[in-house]
């Protein structure tokens, strides 16, 4: 029982005597499963998971959670089984257990597969059971802080991992002690010199500041006293991993880097927070665009504070967080909190489900991603960038991260919202897609049945899921729908010989070998595509006399509207069905389709090569944008009346806009979706004729 008595101290603290009991015979199944092995230290096996057990017991978790550490690497490294954790502790030790245990019994092709791998098992296990987690961070903290015995090629591995994954999934989950051990154990064994040197110089700052940071202290206490506050307030020391980072960030020398210390006050309330944010800002200058809300606005990972950044004494920056103690649990403990045992043995479940939901948006990632490295590396992105809140119109507050857009947004929704995206509204006016948003913004996001995702979309995304679901989509999309578009305009092209069916095997071959791909699909694809031009393949043909007859490259095409995601309707005229027509080829867009009149278009006879003629398929069904400006009296109710009209004629809007011409008279923009010019007009008709409406016209420019 040597190295248990360390352990029991610290369970016997704040467990009953039921549950101690569980543990100690936990511990001895452990020793007894592991006997004979040893670390590579020398040490005896069972010395590492009572240590993980240790530093989960001093996070006062649940006994569960302790067994689970004890035995967390029997499955893997002894005969023990699955039914025999089962039988002795329960199935939720034993899925505890086996969500910890790595995969090493499965083969793999290299060891950098194998750690992908596991941390793809490791995050499926996650969303069962969060514990999984803290057990595994707790490994991986006792593993780095023994890491001296490996190998220097190993510890530098490890390390990496460490601070790539582990430490990001600690501060995740708002573990702050763990993710700080782990960033100071990681940086130390992967770059041991420039930690030394870091040392060194914030030991001689320390020195050299101890009686300013005193000075501070002192002013803050003073400030608080004076206003009958009770607080208390500590200078804490950042570690050396964040000043690093901050130091690449900047790309500055150590001696610029003043902030190294960050003032941190803990009072009773939350409305004592804000009475202490205003004295300390009426104490210090604050510095402007550096104050942050998350007690009204949490972190994803539950943590609560205020935080200011404010000119000190002789201009030194001064960072201070403001907290209850509530919160400053909750940012040393995060997700681990809500399992600390309590003898009502109550839990609250809202960071938990925060977790969870993160969790379970990682697992759908790895679903869409084929590839354990393209999973890592999107996993690695979405762990803890900086962040923006946005609000949806019904108030749900949405996480995204930092430069993210209205298309992630509707990833992150949902990915059905993300796949018919067609445009946004933020606060209450039209928004580009491709324009970042900012935090606090109420976004709405327009959807229809027929939208699909753009390729476009993939220059300005940048979360991970929104990424990976555009490319899983247009990976099925785009080859197909390349492939029907190129067929159709290369069997206009050769409509006079009678079309594609009308080409000899030889003919097809001469196409390929002409346009030097690999299949004729490939062709019909890359025309589809608008990388190459249909009548330039006919030209080719011609040139060796391989076609009975001459081929006319201008005639019609015809447009169903369901030709897929390399047919696009212009923004800028808005067609629709009955319009007189025109198609501009590129590569960028595939066919774009344009009213013949639209002023982007105009002198388009004398470019043949680019553009093609189009008419509309006579049995269309789906709805199509039309936009008409409205000039009305600003009267009261004029444009209930107007929306009202629209609703009569079983027409949909999609948006509005208003903007103001004088007193008397305002326009309003409307984009509704109507089956043809027949429809439409009827619409403008009906509108024409109220009393408050000066005049409707449709734009087509």
């Amino acid at each position: 029982m040597q190295y248990f008595d360390s352990l029991k101290e610290v369970v016997a603290s704040y467990l009953p005597p039921k549950q101690v009991e569980l543990i100690q015979d936990a511990y001895l199944f452990a020793k007894n499963a592991h006997d004979g092995q040893f670390r590579c230290s020398g040490e005896p096996y069972i010395t590492h998971p009572v240590a993980v057990a240790t530093n989960l017991a001093e996070m006062r978790l649940d006994y569960e959670t302790i067994i689970a550490a004890l035995l967390h690497d029997t499955i893997e490294d002894t005969p023990v089984t699955f039914q025999d954790i089962t039988n002795k502790f329960g199935k939720h030790v034993a899925i505890l257990v086996e969500g910890v245990s790595k995969l090493d019994k499965l083969k793999f092709r290299n060891r950098q597969e194998a750690q992908a791998e596991n941390f793809r098992k490791m995050v499926l296990a996650m969303t069962e059971d969060v514990r999984v987690i803290l057990i595994k961070l707790a490994d991986r903290t006792h593993n780095m802080r023994t890491l001296c015995a490996l190998r220097p090629d190993k510890r530098r591995r490890i390390a990496k991992e460490t601070l790539e994954i582990y430490a990001p999934l600690a501060h995740r989950l708002g573990i702050h002690h763990i993710k700080t051990e782990l960033e100071i154990l990681g940086f130390t064994a992967m770059h041991p010199n420039r930690a030394k040197v870091i040392e060194k110089v914030i030991k001689t700052a320390r020195n050299k500041r101890k009686e300013l940071i005193q000075r501070i202290l002192s002013e803050i206490k003073q400030r608080l006293l004076d206003a009958y506050i009770d607080a208390k307030v500590t200078g804490i020391e950042k570690n050396i991993y964040v000043i690093y980072q901050k130091m690449k960030l900047r790309e500055q020398q150590f001696h610029s880097i003043m902030d190294i210390y960050t003032f941190r006050i803990v009072v009773k309330d939350v409305d004592a927070c804000y009475r202490v944010l205003g004295l300390v800002h009426n104490l210090y200058k604050p510095r402007l665009y550096r104050f942050k809300d998350y007690i009204a606005i949490p972190k994803a990972n539950g943590y609560q504070s205020l935080h200011s950044s404010l000119i000190g004494p002789h201009g030194t920056p001064v960072e201070v967080q403001i907290r209850t103690e509530d919160m400053d649990q909750m940012a040393e403990m995060g997700v681990a909190a809500h399992w600390a045992y309590n003898e009502k043995d109550e839990l609250n479940t809202t960071t938990q489900i925060k977790a969870q939901r993160w969790m379970q948006s990682l697992l759908e990632l790895q679903q869409s991603v084929g590839n354990s490295f393209e999973f890592i590396e999107n996993v690695k992105s979405d762990l803890f960038p900086k962040e923006i809140y946005v609000f949806t119109p019904k108030g749900r507050i949405v996480q995204l991260p930092e430069g993210a857009t209205a298309v992630d947004l509707a990833y992150a929704v949902h990915s059905d919202i993300g796949y018919q995206c067609i445009g946004a509204i933020v606060d209450r006016k039209p928004y580009p897609l491709s324009q970042p948003l900012s935090s606090g913004q109420t976004v709405e996001i327009i959807t229809s049945p027929e939208g699909q995702p753009n390729a476009n979309w993939l220059n300005f995304v940048v979360s991970a899921k929104a990424k990976s679901r555009i490319r899983h989509a247009l990976k099925t999309l785009k080859r197909e729908d390349a492939i029907e578009l190129g067929r159709r305009l290369l069997n206009l092209s050769l409509v006079k010989s009678g079309g594609i069916s009308g080409l000899s095997s030889s003919q097809k071959d001469r196409v390929v070998e002409l346009t030097k791909l690999s299949n004729f699909d490939d062709v019909l694809a890359e025309i589809g595509l608008g990388n190459i031009m249909s009548h330039f393949i006919v030209k080719g043909l011609e040139h060796k006399s391989l076609l009975p007859n001459k081929a006319e490259p201008n005639k019609t095409l015809v447009i169903t509207g369901s030709e897929g995601i390399l047919v696009t309707f212009a923004k800028c005229c808005h067609p629709i069905p009955n319009d007189p027509i025109i198609g501009h080829v590129s590569p960028e867009k595939g066919l774009t389709v344009h009213h013949e009149f639209c002023q982007n278009i105009t002198g388009y006879q004398h470019n043949p090569d680019k553009y093609i003629s189009l008419k509309w398929a006579s049995n269309i069904s789906q709805l199509f944008v039309a936009e008409i400006w409205v000039d009305i009296l600003n009267t009261q109710g004029s444009l209930a009346h107007i929306l009202s009209i629209i609703n009569d004629e079983n027409t949909h809007l999609q948006w509005l806009n208003t903007e103001e011409k004088d007193r008397q008279i305002y326009t309003i923009i409307l984009q509704i979706e109507v089956k043809d010019t027949q429809q439409l007009n009827e619409l403008i008709r009906k509108m024409s004729l109220q009393p408050d409406v000066v005049s409707v016209t449709r734009n087509i420019n």
